[in-house]
């Protein structure tokens, strides 16, 4: 049931600034509104067309001398009447002055004349069940807010705008329409008719097994892009992990000196290239050692490589100046690949610009050699030689990473799957249809195949918002900010 109730809230982030706005939704929303405003050329709110600005005072009537009332604030007040309006009802937004005790004071005024608090993510929760959005494009809603780089940004309007809704809706409709035809049969069983074209019918299973299998996949992506590409650089103590940390983020972010065992904690930052977001993790440097702090965060270390997706294993190239030192410095590589054999690994080489081009030969070769016998086990290893503290191969990094990237289906601006709860309704919606496509093969009754067409159905209906609940909505809006 939709709530009657006025909803009130501040809609720009709490805390002071030069204008605050102060948003108003519910039947009486513009009724209460005019309770409080008097334009400076004294026209009656609550007779204003909708999508209109007016400019006047909010005057707390119930204090003050006579019948003027207190003076709360000079305002800018847009009225924007349902349902052409955000949540589908009547919307006021009051623009104030960004103190916050202006703020409180108009909410409170606003309380006393009727409205109530509206919760996280109401305003929101009211356009979808008013019709405005349906529920991925409602959950779009939090994740525009929540970008902080152009690309997560650019899935959010996508989905915003309704690509993925469009894309599930359209195929829930024809397997919809073959579903009634099903259905049909069921009612005729006795007549041993078919009303669904067979034919036309697998081929419509495969197209949307194709689609979901695609959509499922692209979650990968989007799930690194929604919330950043986590990147742990890793080595021995002093090979440079913390000078590399600042030269990828342009700042003095961690700590560099000459003593081994400076980084204790990992430190972790964000750095966005070309639009795509990176957690970069410094971590400690791996040793024996006997001290208990340091010990502490060379644990911290093998956990952070655990849950990087990609891992920079940094070596100091002015130690790999004979046979022994390179052969170790391989077996080390070998023994990350085999213990972390899902994640992508980059070997780079420090102090590029202090190697002897004899030297610099010698560590290609024996690399060069070491991946002619990764091929033999379908295994990639990325190189890289760079110097930290001159910035020299930095660029070449980022590329690198770039490259672990599918920045295609963003290029082509094709649907990406971010959402969790979609991508696990569509693993679900994808098991019922393979199953309605063994059964179309195996000659299965109409009556047992229309059961798992239902399931497909429902699934593809939770995605939307078709198909709902108290609880399924609450914890979708429970993540909103107060006033969206």
């Amino acid at each position: 049931m939709i709530p009657q109730e006025t909803i009130v809230a501040l809609a720009t982030p709490s805390g002071a600034g030069a204008i605050a706005v102060i948003r108003l939704s519910g039947k009486d929303a513009i009724t209460i509104a005019s309770q409080v405003f008097q334009s400076v050329s004294g026209k009656d709110l609550s007779k204003q067309k909708t999508h209109t600005i007016h400019l006047g005072h909010i005057v707390d009537p119930s204090t003050g001398s006579g019948q003027v009332g207190k003076v709360i604030d000079q305002v800018l007040v847009s009225i924007f009447k349902g349902p052409n309006s955000y949540t589908g009802e009547n919307v006021v937004e009051i623009s104030c002055h960004g103190s916050t005790f202006i703020q409180q004071q108009i909410i409170q005024l606003l309380l006393r004349k009727g409205a109530k608090m509206a919760q996280a993510g109401e305003f929101t929760l009211r356009a979808f069940l008013n019709g405005k959005l349906d529920l991925s494009q409602a959950e779009a809603v939090a994740d525009l807010i929540a970008s902080d780089n152009e690309a997560s940004h650019q899935i959010a309007m996508q989905q915003m705008r309704g690509g993925f809704s469009n894309e599930i809706a359209k195929l829930r409709e024809e397997l919809l329409n073959f579903a009634s035809l099903i259905e049909l049969e069921l009612d005729f069983s006795e007549e041993d008719v078919e009303f669904a074209d067979r034919t036309a019918f697998h081929d419509l299973l495969n197209r949307i097994e194709f689609v979901l299998k695609r959509l499922i996949d692209s979650f990968a992506v989007g799930n690194v892009i929604k919330n950043g590409i986590p990147v742990a650089i890793v080595g021995e103590p002093n090979v440079g992990k913390s000078t590399l940390l600042n030269a990828l983020l342009n700042e003095e972010r961690a700590i560099v000196s000459d003593i081994a065992g400076t980084t204790r904690d990992t430190i972790e930052d964000e750095l966005v290239i070309n639009g795509i977001g990176f957690r970069f993790i410094d971590t400690a440097g791996i040793r024996d050692t006997e001290d208990h702090v340091e010990s502490i965060g060379i644990k911290k270390t093998f956990e952070k490589i655990e849950q990087a997706q990609v891992v920079l294993y940094l070596v100091d190239g002015l130690q790999l100046t004979v046979n022994s030192q390179l052969d170790n410095f391989i077996t080390e590589i070998g023994k990350i690949q085999n213990q972390y054999p899902q994640k992508s690994l980059i070997v780079i080489i420090n102090k590029r610009d202090l190697l002897s081009e004899e030297t610099f030969t010698a560590i290609n070769t024996r690399i060069d050699n070491y991946k002619a016998e990764l091929s033999t086990v379908n295994r990639k290893l990325f190189t890289l030689f760079i110097s930290a503290k001159q910035n020299i191969g930095i660029e070449d990094l980022k590329n690198t990473l770039l490259s672990f990237v599918n920045t295609g289906a963003l290029r082509n601006n094709e649907t990406i799957v971010t959402n969790t709860r979609h991508y696990d309704s569509l693993l679900k919606a994808l098991e019922e249809i393979q199953k309605v496509k063994w059964g179309l093969d195996a000659g299965i009754s109409s009556d047992l195949m229309a059961i798992d067409i239902r399931s497909a159905l429902y699934y593809f209906g939770e995605i939307t918002g078709e198909v709902t609940n108290d609880e399924l909505l609450g914890n979708i809006f429970a993540n909103f900010c107060i006033g969206k």
